[in-house]
């Protein structure tokens, strides 16, 4: 009789569960030097973990992970930590990472890009920023998802964010996760905006009350975008054809159109245009006499630097983009869309459409290569995903569903936030030569909040002879530093 060995069927492999995602901050120490001053401050860099609670028939079943954050955060060491400001920024979009007010204006440290004419070359370098917010406030930058290192969870889905409200409610927890955490609710609290974030900081001064009860110091609203409406060239919608005017001849005045005469001059001229005839002009339509049309043409023309025949052809109507390839056609240049100080070659000479933005272009390497080095060899991260800087997918994606047929617009939530906390203070900051963002549309949009009368005082403005990022251009950089940190110790109410 033989031996014979009964084989087990070996049971059917299985896919193990991958381990639920975890908060991953690094935490370093540094010390800066401003006015013979040294800070003592702790950085933390890394991704948060943001969690849903999972409802079935009214029962709980956990909190799922649903997205990583990646957030940055800077606060001093030998302050009260309960009575300190601190700051959340963003940039804008949608689809930017806060890498532009972080390595730019607000961090304690910032890339070296050079501006317009004395650019910085290949490989960069970046430096302490002796001007840095930090000596106001403690600091936290938000990478909303999908950019910078901030990612959906396994199974989950982008789409859950790219979009106003779910932009929105994910920046507003955690916003209230860190305050929380940190023990910070009896912190003044503010939100400083760019561009997209700007609208993004007034829907959050009105969701973080609704929702949390976490009610806001102030608001740095930094190229300021609260009505969509005052910046969409839509046919029927006549409002930005006026409102871009004063940009334009600022524009036209940096490029050598206006002579000799002082910029204030020009844009007092063109803001009285821009309020009164254009408009005018624009409504009457065909209705406008053959006199009063071409009176309308040459102002136009003379303020914009554009040629009366090119005015006359686009019907008084001049698009933002038309104007930065048109301007210095002749030259066979291209100017900025972001800062119209920038100009590159324009190799097809009849485009109407912008080849590139040298605005962007001319310094997002330096920014790129500052920030990667940054956060791996000073700040300790270690993330093998590349660094959303700017995503083209995410603007592409985006969804303005909420405002379905209207213009998207925040005034509403801006106005009810201040008129619920009448303590929230606002400081609004312009760059004459910022085409994506135009000033006099920003003054348009805050002339029809729906305050009273005494909570327009809590508005503050403040200009300068720079573009979108403003902090580009270094005289700007270092006053615009000196106003907000004034602006933050004014609202802190301490």
């Amino acid at each position: 009789m033989s031996d014979t060995t009964e084989e087990t069927p070996e049971k059917p492999a299985t896919a193990e569960k991958p381990p639920e995602p975890v908060d991953d901050l690094v935490t370093t120490h540094h010390t800066l030097t401003v006015k013979r001053r040294k800070l003592a401050y702790t950085a933390q860099a890394g991704r948060v973990v943001l969690r849903q609670e999972v409802l079935k028939e009214g029962k709980s079943e956990g909190h799922k992970p649903k997205a990583e954050v990646f957030l940055t955060s800077y606060t001093l060491d030998d302050a009260e930590p309960g009575t300190r400001p601190v700051t959340f920024a963003f940039n804008g979009g949608p689809g930017s990472s806060s890498i532009w007010l972080h390595m730019g204006l607000l961090g304690p440290r910032r890339v070296l890009s050079g501006d317009v004419d004395d650019l910085v070359a290949p490989p960069y370098g970046i430096e302490d920023n002796t001007e840095t917010l930090l000596q106001h406030s403690d600091l936290v930058f938000i990478d909303p998802v999908s950019t910078g290192y901030s990612r959906v969870t396994e199974g989950g889905e982008s789409k859950d964010y790219t979009g106003f409200q779910g932009d929105i409610e994910s920046v507003a927890e955690i916003i209230r996760l860190w305050v929380s955490r940190n023990e910070r609710w009896l912190s003044p609290k503010f939100l400083a905006g760019e561009s997209y974030g700007t609208l993004r900081a007034a829907a959050l001064a009105g969701h973080l009350q609704d929702r949390y009860g976490l009610y806001l110091n102030g608001l740095l609203l930094i190229s300021s975008v609260l009505d969509m409406g005052t910046l969409r060239f839509h046919e029927g919608n006549d409002l930005p054809y006026s409102l871009y005017v004063p940009t334009y001849a600022a524009i036209a005045h940096y490029h050598g159109f206006h002579g000799d005469r002082p910029l204030d001059d020009v844009l007092a001229d063109a803001e009285d245009f821009a309020s009164k005839e254009l408009p005018w002009a624009l409504a009457r339509g065909a209705r406008l006499s053959t006199q009063d049309r071409a009176e309308t043409v040459a102002t136009l023309a003379s303020l914009t630097g554009l040629s009366e025949s090119y005015v006359d052809r686009v019907n008084l109507r001049i698009e933002h983009v038309r104007f930065f390839t048109e301007l210095l056609r002749d030259r066979g240049l291209l100017v900025g869309r972001m800062d119209g100080r920038f100009t590159t070659w324009e190799v097809d000479g009849g485009r109407e459409h912008m080849s590139d933005d040298a605005s962007i272009s001319r310094i997002i390497g330096a920014y790129s290569a500052g920030f990667n080095h940054y956060i791996r060899a000073e700040l300790g991260y270690q993330n093998d995903l590349p660094y959303e800087i700017l995503s083209g997918d995410v603007f592409k994606a985006w969804s303005y569903k909420d405002f379905e047929g209207r213009f998207v617009s925040v005034v509403d939530s801006v106005s009810a936030a201040m008129r619920a906390n009448p303590h929230l203070k606002v400081h609004v900051a312009f760059g004459h030569y910022d085409g994506a963002t135009a000033y006099f549309a920003s003054e348009h949009v805050l002339a029809h909040l729906q305050i009273p009368d005494e909570l327009r005082e809590n508005i503050e403005t403040a200009y300068y002879p720079a573009g979108h990022m403003m902090y580009v251009h270094e005289p700007t950089r270092i006053q615009q530093s000196k106003d907000l940190g004034k602006f933050v110790k004014s609202a802190s109410n301490r």
